[in-house]
This record gives C-alpha cells, structure tokens and sequence, in this order.
C-alpha cells in the first residue's frame, strides 16, 4: 500500500511511494504528528539521481524490519534537495558540523520542533565497512530519546544556536586600533579591488593538477565558476601559465571519460583524477556551466574542440532534457538495470562485432577500449592520447580520422539508445533551467546557431507562463503541469541574469524590463539590511534559521548571481541604486574573497565586472538582417565586461527601445549617412564616435545546424 508519498510531483519521492516505511513528505501534516505524539523525526534527504540513495533504499527502507522500527517509533520524512534546497543546506551543515564530511543520502534526526540532534549520510543495514548498521542507530536514538531526552534536547538547542548564528551575517569589520596603536588585518575593511582578483588566480594556481588539470584530488569535480574566473583574468592581464591551467583543465575533461563521447554532455564529477571514471549522473547545472565555460575557452583560444563539446552538450540538452513546453529537467540518472554507468560502458568485443576489425581496432585506439577494461571489466570512452598522433602513427590525415570516427559513434550510439536508459527525473527547476537558458542563448549567439537562442526563448516563455504567479513571484518546481514550491534566492537571481544574456542576444528590451522586475522582488522580499541576500523569502515558511548563501556549491551562490544581475541592469538601466546593492553584496562577501577565493568563484567573476574598466556596445542596426550581423560581430570577441545592446532604427528615424528602461542608453544612438549598422562604445554614460560596421568585416560562421 503506498504511503504518503504517493502523488508527489518529485520523482525522488515517487521512487519511495511504495516502500514499507511510512514515509511522510515535509509539511503539517508530518509536523503536526510528531508534535502530538512526541516522537522524533528521521529526515532523510537525496535526490532521484543520487547512486547511495538508491542503495540505501534497497538495504534499508524495502527492508520490512527497519521499515517496522521507524514506524513505530519515529515520524519519517522524504525530502527531495533539489525541491528544498533550503532544507537541504540547513540541515546539511547540521551533518558536516557533527561528522567533519556530508553527502547524500542525508539522514537527519530532529526532535518535532525541526532542531536536529544527529546526523549522517549513508548507514549499511548492518554494521560495515567501520560503520554502525542503519538498525543498530536506530536503536541508539530512540533510547537515548526514551532515557536521555533531556539530553537529546540540550544538544538540539546547542545545534541550533550555532546554526542561527552561523547563518548571521557578519557586520563589516572596521579600523579599530587596539591598546597598543596596532590595526591587525583582520580588524581592517577589506578593499573592494582587484588584489581580490589576483589572490584568487594565485589560490587556484597553487591548487591547480599540473598532470590531469583541474584543481585538487579525486574525487575532482568541474569547477566550472572557477574556469571561468581564470579566463576572464586572462583577459586583465594574460599570462602562458593561466593560459595553461585553462586549456589543460578544459582538454582534459573534454578527453576524460567524465565527457560523453557518444552522446555528448558531462556526467557530474571524476571518480578519480584522471577524470576517466565519472559518476555517471548527468546533471542540468553541470552541463549549463560547462557549456558556458567552453564557450569561454572557444571565444579565448579559438580551440574548435571547445565549440564542439558545446554543441555536442547542448544538443543532448536539447533530445534528452528538455520538455515539450520547453523547460529542462534535472537530471538522467547514473543507474540502469540497478548497475551505475551500465548504460554507457562497452566491452572491446562488442565494438569490433559492431564496427569490424579494421574499423573497431582504430576506434578501440582512439577511445582506450581494451579487452581487460577499465572499469569493472567493461570499457568507459575515453581520449588516452591526441589524434593527431593517432593519425600520423597510422599514416593517415587527422581530418580523415576524426570523419571516420565520427561516423563510427552514430552507429554505436544508435545501439546504445536500444539499451535500457537510466532513470530521467523530469521535473523543472526554475534556477537550474534558468542556468541552461544563459547557456543556450549565448552558443546560439557566438556560433549562429538558431535553434539554442529559440530554446533559450522557449524555456524564459515557460517560466512566465507556467511556474510565474500573477504578482510576478516564482515557483521553484514544475512537474507535469503542476509548479510549487515559493522560489528561492537562487530562481530570482539566476533568472535575471539569465533574462540579461536573452536581452544581449535577442535585442529585446521585454527581458531587462524582465530582469528589472525581478530584482525588484529580491530587494524586496530577500534583501539583507547589512547587505547582501538571504536564501529565503521574508513571507515565506519559517524555518529554524534564515540563511544566506554566499558560498558556491555544485552551483553558483544565490548572492553572487545576485551580484551579477545587479551590475549588468545597473549599467544598462543607469540605476544608482542597482549599484549601491551589489556593492553591499560584495562587501558581505569581502571576507570570503579575501580569505576563501576557491568557495566564491562566481562572485569574483561578478566583482570584476563591476570594478571594470566596463562599457556597452550600441549596435544601431537599419533592418532585422543588420541587427543579426550585429549580434555575429559583438559575440565574436570575449568581452567579459562588456555588455552588448543590439536595436534597430525605424524608417522615422525612432529607437525601438525609446520609453523602455534602456532610454538613456540607445539615446541619439543612430545610423550614420547611408550605413546599415552602426556601433557606438560606450562607457560611464558617454560614447564615442559611432563606427560604421560594413558587410565586409561581419564575422563569417557557418551556420550548424545540428540534427
């Protein structure tokens, strides 16, 4: 009989509506119950995609006899993180302040009031592997709940108080001499300046694998912000050695197993730090930031390896990810048939029966396929070595190479989709779609490839129809027609970041109206009076503690997106006030910067655009076929500070963004004698000469359209 899970829109949820264990969605109801029955909740916190989940699952909750215990004594809780990223990250910090580490499954024990009291992530049934069995702490909390409860609550109060006051937001630190006339650095405001910038590029340097790139051990995850950041400080002041760090860190993950060679996209992090074994869940803000970073990289080297892996990623989005209404779901999963990465790995034997001998063996060579495997006797793809010496191993052209292995790869990716696929979780989030959208908008623009901007445009379509309320709020979750859930710092934040990259792509002035509105519902309703936002609205459910995110996890911080759209729409609309609180938000996070540059990537990447040197490209087109030049000649340069304005000029000589927010901005921009495009520099409110852009200089690309 199923419990009350059954008709939750989250398939997390979904997959434990059958279990044993009377599971309860978070709610009154839930609440309410271990009130009135002074029992203590077990939460237990994951996601669709998560591979333990799945496992503790199976061992655990199918388990009749654990199912019984917690049954009788406690009041159980599913949560989906991705739904409740709040929930997620209070009670996550609960966990790595009593075990030093986290994870998911999250499993949390709280007495009815919400306060926990213990935690963890994975319990075995039994005791393993040097950890208790899931039973075995079972019993140990309700005893102590039955015979030690004063205790119980005395350590939930302590909890609770450190998690309330780590979540305060530090007061900006001021010059105070102390007895002896000394001002320790830590006593000092810390300078909003560029030295930001540069410690940050010597943290990650010093961090950095010289032999596998990317920054630490295994398990080494992308750290996407980060690769950014370093490529726009290549653009300030460029050096061989950041140049290094850069393409190393992209060419290997692209050549690592954790890139999938036949079906493009990323799976979430490297098992090991070769990036050769992935935990193969694909997930929609990993492939967004990635997508984002390689078209960086493209736009910095010129590598058309980068712009490949783009379109490769992005046309996976486009056939597995994306809904018919046009948002993007979450995730694919990393099981088939109860197996992790069975769907993606292949045995030697089988390629050289697909392929033939002559044809399998280069495959085999150019993709690391061997009959021992490398990965429990099967085969993950990946590059061992370059083409090139491939190629001229085998006397063969490099282009002939690739156009062989090319064709090769449909016709083993063609056997693949026959497999059983991995579990999809298809519901949307408004922040990570949000994500895809800025990602989609800005390959459509830098390659001219016009089914990404029309999927950026369909998704920004879906959000204000379907997960936006009447008042202009958002909903977090949308699953099967139903959106929920009030949204998050993180929805706001990202969506009008998201709107201003549309808006740069598009020429459309309705998408910084867009993004304008949404600031003003942050200001609003998430404003922090010392600076800065918190995670949660202030009408919204009330939590044990009100947080703020300023550091980035798997995806960019709320503040630092924040920070982001507030600079861009600040020197788009001309508004002071824009300014001022993205200032505020920056000197929260000056600490962090000064202290942590590896945890704040994206707020650095805000920080340099808004100490500048910035300005904004006016292109003043006479027609829509100049208008799309223009937006061809702007995106085919890296301009990281910069922020492109692309309208067109009517016959009577109107602006059609005159009367829009971008007034003072398109003003006296207009076409020059008898040109077709113009482009105006401009900087600080002022402008230079209008240069005329004349057919001849338009960039070139070939229009791709993928299938």
């Amino acid at each position: 009989m199923p419990n009350k899970l059954v008709g939750s829109t989250s398939p997390y949820l979904l997959q434990h509506q059958n279990n044993p264990v009377h599971w309860y969605p978070w709610g009154s109801e839930a609440l309410d119950k271990a009130s009135l029955e002074t029992k203590p909740i077990f939460l237990s916190i994951g996601y669709a995609a998560c591979h333990w989940c799945h496992v503790m699952e199976h061992e655990s909750f199918e388990n009749t006899t654990i199912a019984a215990f917690l049954n009788d004594n406690f009041v159980s809780i599913k949560v989906d993180r991705e739904q409740r990223p709040d929930l997620d990250h209070i009670y996550m910090q609960t966990v790595q302040m009593l075990t030093g580490s986290g994870g998911w499954p999250m499993s949390v024990f709280l007495t009815p009031d919400m306060k926990p009291f213990y935690g963890g992530t994975y319990w075995p049934p039994e005791r393993r592997w040097g950890r208790p069995g899931f039973l075995e702490v079972l019993h140990s909390i309700f005893d102590a709940w039955k015979n030690k409860r004063d205790s119980l609550l005395g350590q939930s109060e302590e909890i609770t108080r450190y998690l309330q006051l780590a979540s305060q937001p530090q007061p900006k630190p001021t010059e105070q001499t102390n007895e002896t006339g000394y001002v320790s650095a830590a006593e000092k405001e810390i300078a909003l300046d560029e030295q930001l910038l540069w410690n940050a590029d010597e943290w990650l340097t010093k961090a950095f694998d010289q032999r596998w790139g990317g920054f630490g051990g295994a398990p080494k995850f992308p750290h996407a912000m980060d690769v950014r950041l370093l490529i726009q400080l290549q653009t300030r002041r460029p050096t061989d050695q950041r140049l290094h760090i850069i393409t190393k860190t992209l060419d290997c993950m692209a050549d690592g197993g954790i890139y999938d060679h036949l079906g493009g996209g990323f799976a979430r992090y490297g098992v090991d730090e070769k990036w050769l074994v992935p935990h193969f869940e694909k997930m929609l803000y990993d492939n967004s930031l990635l997508a984002s970073a390689y078209i960086d990289g493209y736009l910095l080297t010129g590598n058309h390896r980068y712009r490949d892996v783009v379109c490769e990623t992005l046309d996976y989005v486009l056939d597995d990810l994306t809904d018919e209404h046009g948002g993007f779901y979450c995730t694919r999963d990393a099981d088939s048939e109860g197996e992790e990465g069975k769907f993606y790995v292949w045995s030697r034997e089988e390629i050289l029966h697909i392929l033939g001998m002559e044809r399998g063996d280069l495959f085999c060579e150019a993709y690391g396929v061997t009959f021992g495997g490398n990965f429990e006797g099967k085969n993950i793809l990946h590059h061992p070595e370059p083409l090139r010496a491939i190629a001229n191993r085998i006397g063969r052209s490099l282009e002939a190479v690739e156009n062989e292995l090319k064709q090769d790869k449909k016709k083993l990716l063609k056997i693949r989709n026959e497999r059983i696929w991995p579990g999809l979780d298809d519901k949307v989030l408004c922040s990570w779609s949000a994500l895809m959208i800025t990602a989609m908008a800005r390959a459509g623009a830098v390659f001219s490839i016009p089914k990404y901007l029309a999927a950026a445009e369909a998704a920004a379509e879906f959000i204000q129809r379907s997960m936006t309320k009447e008042n202009g709020r958002l909903l977090h979750a949308w699953r099967k027609g139903k959106a929920e859930i009030d949204g998050f710092l993180e929805d706001y934040s990202y969506l009008a970041d998201a709107m201003v990259t549309l808006f740069e792509c598009t020429g459309k002035a309705n998408y910084i109206e867009q993004a304008c509105s949404l600031i003003a519902i942050m200001e609003e309703h998430f404003r922090d009076e010392q600076g800065g936002f918190f995670f949660t609205a202030s009408d919204t459910e009330k939590l044990i503690t009100r947080y703020k995110d300023q550091q980035d996890g798997s995806v960019p911080s709320g503040n630092a997106m924040a920070a982001m759209a507030l600079v861009k729409c600040a020197h788009l609309t001309h508004d002071a006030r824009m300014f001022q609180l993205a200032e505020a938000t920056f000197q929260q996070a000056s600490t962090l910067m000064h202290h942590s540059p590896g945890s704040v990537g994206q707020m650095l990447i805000a920080l340099d655009h808004f100490l500048g040197p910035s300005s904004e490209l006016v292109y003043v087109a006479g027609n829509t076929e100049a208008k799309q030049r223009a937006v061809s000649h702007a995106f085919g340069t890296l301009r990281p500070r910069t922020l492109i304005v692309v309208t067109i000029q009517e016959p009577d000589r109107s602006n059609l963004m005159a009367g829009t927010k971008l007034s003072g901005l398109v003003e006296g921009r207009e076409l020059t004698g008898e040109a077709s495009l113009v482009m105006y520099q401009c900087s600080n409110g002022t402008c230079q000469t209008p240069e005329i852009i004349p057919l001849s200089e338009q960039r070139e690309i070939k229009r791709q359209e993928r299938d």
